[in-house]
């Protein structure tokens, strides 16, 4: 099962980057907090704090068309914020 699908990169999340040492990642739906940790941990080679995670479901979307109202609906996902000890950082933009 593959955990970790992207990392989040937003003004938001970098700003938290640099002050509380929180980075966040989009995760698989079913991976609990232990199997994000030692993802986190074995990837990045890191030790990490503590995982918080929030479950997003999908939106319903509609827009007005000729034809008629044309509906949709956005994928529902998983975030997860992760506190790195002191002195560690991820830098997402060394592999560019």
């Amino acid at each position: 099962m593959n955990i970790l699908y992207k990392p989040i990169v937003t003004e938001k999340m970098t700003k938290q980057g640099d002050t509380l040492n929180r980075f966040g990642f989009i995760v698989n739906k079913r991976a609990n907090k232990l199997q994000i940790k030692k993802a986190i941990e074995t990837l990045y080679n890191v030790n990490v704090l503590s995982v918080n995670t929030m479950r997003y479901g999908g939106k319903v979307k509609s827009r007005f068309t000729k034809s008629g109202a044309v509906l949709g609906k956005k994928i529902s996902f998983k975030k997860a914020l992760i506190t790195l000890a002191k002195g560690e950082k991820i830098d997402f933009y060394s592999n560019i």
